[in-house]
This record gives structure tokens, sequence and C-alpha cells, in this order.
């Protein structure tokens, strides 16, 4: 499993970064990228996003 970042609906408010508790969300072009090493997969940026931009995929 992974979480992942729907780029198209991304609009990099950069409301899931803030939420990360871990810093493994960051604001690349104006888009959040996910550092996958660090992701703990805990979910808390899921729902940050106000976009549904951000998804666990299996």
């Amino acid at each position: 499993m992974k979480i992942i970042v729907d780029l198209n609906l991304c609009t990099g408010e950069g409301l899931c970064v803030r939420a990360c508790p871990v810093g493994a969300i960051t604001l690349q072009d104006g888009k959040a990228v996910i550092d996958h090493e660090k992701c703990d997969l805990d979910g808390i940026c899921i729902p940050a996003c106000p976009n549904s931009a951000i998804s666990l995929e299996e």
C-alpha cells in the first residue's frame, strides 16, 4: 500500500504538508509530493486535503 496524490486534483494548498507528522509531504511545482521512504501510512493527510486529491492505493 502507498499514499498517492492525484495531480489533476491537487491545487497545492499545503494543508496535507502541515498535517503530515513525519514530514513525508512537500510541495514541488505547486503540487503535493509524497516521500514514500518517510511515509508511515497513517493517512492523516487524506482528510486534510480539501480537494480529495490524496488517497490510499492498495
